[in-house]
C-alpha cells in the first residue's frame, strides 16, 4: 500500500511539542491529564515522574500527585512494558494489564521459580511460589497495607536470598521477598500503594489491587489489551514505525502488525521509512513557536522512541547509559540540545552540548531558573544518571 502522504522531522517535531504537552499554550490541566497525555509516566525512578508532571502542568505542585496517587488514586503504579514500572491513568490499567502486564507476570514467575531452584534455596520452586502468594494475598487481605518487610516477618516463605553476579563487581545477594511481590504486582494482584518516604524515594507498602481500587481490574484478552496500548502510543507518539512501536510495547513484531492491521493503521512516509498513523489522525499539524523543556531521566518523551536520530541527533553516548537508559535532558524547539544536573546546593546546572544561540539560551537558562526555584533545595540523585552527568562527577572528585 503506498504512503498517504510524507511527515518530515519539522512536522513530527511539532506533533511531539503539543501532544506531550510541553509548548506553554498546550499543557495539561492537572496531573492526571499529563498522564494521560503521554499514555502513563515512568516511575522507575522516584521523582521522575514528579519532573515530568512538572514539565507539563502549570503551578504543579508535589501534593497535587500525591494526591492523585494516593488520596483519589486517579493513578496507579504498575509493571508493564519492558519490565518497567509506570503510572497508570486508572482507566488505562485493564488495557495495560491485559496488553503487557499478563505477560511480564508470566516471565518473572518462570524467572523467580528457576532461580531459587538453581540456588538450591527451594526443591520444587513451583510448589513454593504458590504457597508464598497464598499466604501474601491471606495477610494483605485482614490488614490494609504493608512493606516487604513487615511481610517477610509473618511469612517465612518470603526469607532468603540468591547470589547473583558471582565474582563480578555489581554482584551481591537479592532476597526473594520483594520479587515474589514484584511478580504478583505485575499479575495485578498487588499494587504500590502508599509510599513510606518522601517523594524523592521510593519505599512502597504493598496492599490488594482489587482493595486498592475497589474493584478487580478489568479482564481484556491480551490482543484487545496490544491494540489498545498501540493506539493510544499512535495518538501521542505517532507516527513511528513498527521497531517503534514494538520496542516500546516490549511485545513480538507479529502482535505489532496485527494490532497495527486490526486498527487499520495507514502507512506514511518518514524520509524514506515507514511510519504509521490512525486513519482519524492523517491531518497536518500547523508550526509552533520554539519551546524549551527540561526533562527529567527516564522521560516518556525521550524514551518514546527506539529510532531517536530525528529529536537526539548525535548524543546518545552522552545522555543514554550503556543499557538504554536517558539521562536528564535539555529540549529546544524539538530536540535534544544537552542535558542538565543539580549542584550540592540544589542548583539546576545546565550541561549544552550545542550552542542553541541567543534566544535559545535565554529560554534555556530562565527554564533552569523556574526548575530551581520548584526544587526549593531538594536534591534529587537519578537512579540512572546520564554519562554526561557521571563526567562531571568524576572530574569532581
Amino acid at each position: 500500500m503506498p504512503c498517504v502522504r510524507r511527515i518530515d522531522i519539522a512536522e513530527r517535531r511539532a506533533r511531539l511539542a503539543r501532544r506531550h504537552r510541553l509548548t506553554a499554550g498546550d499543557r495539561a490541566k492537572d496531573v492526571v491529564e499529563a498522564a494521560r497525555s503521554m499514555v502513563c509516566l515512568h516511575g522507575t525512578d522516584p521523582a521522575t515522574v514528579y519532573l515530568s508532571a512538572w514539565a507539563r502542568v502549570e503551578g504543579m505542585r508535589v501534593t497535587d500527585l500525591e494526591r492523585a496517587l494516593y488520596v483519589n488514586r486517579s493513578l496507579i503504579k504498575h509493571l508493564a512494558m519492558r519490565r518497567t514500572l509506570f503510572i497508570f491513568p486508572r482507566e488505562t490499567l485493564s488495557c495495560a494489564q491485559a496488553g503487557a502486564s499478563n505477560r511480564v507476570a508470566d516471565a518473572e514467575r518462570r524467572r523467580l521459580i528457576r532461580d531459587v531452584e538453581t540456588a538450591g534455596l527451594r526443591r520444587n520452586g513451583k510448589r513454593w511460589l504458590t504457597q508464598a502468594t497464598k499466604q501474601v494475598l491471606a495477610v494483605l487481605s485482614h490488614r490494609r497495607e504493608a512493606t516487604a518487610s513487615e511481610l517477610r516477618d509473618v511469612i517465612p516463605s518470603l526469607e532468603g536470598s540468591i547470589v547473583y553476579g558471582a565474582g563480578k563487581s555489581w554482584g551481591g545477594r537479592a532476597p526473594v521477598g520483594p520479587r515474589v511481590l514484584t511478580t504478583l504486582s505485575a499479575a495485578g494482584h498487588l499494587v504500590r500503594a502508599s509510599n513510606d518516604g518522601p517523594w524523592t524515594t521510593s519505599r512502597p507498602r504493598w496492599a490488594l489491587m482489587k482493595s486498592w481500587l475497589g474493584e478487580p481490574i478489568e479482564s481484556r484478552s491480551e490482543a484487545a489489551g496490544v491494540a489498545q496500548l498501540v493506539e493510544q502510543w499512535l495518538r501521542v507518539f505517532g507516527p513511528g514505525s513498527a521497531v517503534d512501536i514494538k520496542w516500546w510495547l516490549g511485545s513480538s513484531a507479529g502482535a505489532v502488525h496485527k494490532a497495527l492491521a486490526d486498527l487499520d493503521a495507514v502507512d506514511v512516509d518518514l524520509d524514506g521509512r515507514i511510519g504509521y498513523l490512525l486513519p482519524d489522525d492523517l491531518a497536518e499539524t500547523d508550526p509552533v513557536e520554539p519551546w524549551v523543556a527540561l526533562l527529567p531521566p527516564l522521560d516518556p518523551t525521550t524514551m518514546g522512541w527506539f529510532e531517536r536520530d530525528w529529536y537526539l541527533g548525535p548524543y546518545k553516548a552522552q545522555l543514554f547509559d550503556t543499557t538504554g537508559n536517558a539521562g536528564p535532558t535539555v529540549w529546544w524547539d524539538g530536540r535534544i540540545v544537552g542535558g542538565w544536573r543539580q549542584s550540592d546546593s540544589g542548583e539546576v546546572v545546565l550541561q549544552m552540548l550545542e550552542d542553541p544561540g541567543a534566544e535559545g539560551r535565554s529560554a534555556i537558562e530562565s527554564e533552569a531558573a523556574r526548575l530551581t526555584d520548584w526544587f526549593g533545595g531538594t536534591r534529587v540523585l537519578p537512579r540512572f544518571p546520564s554519562p554526561l552527568s557521571k563526567a562531571v562527577a568524576v572530574r569532581s572528585q
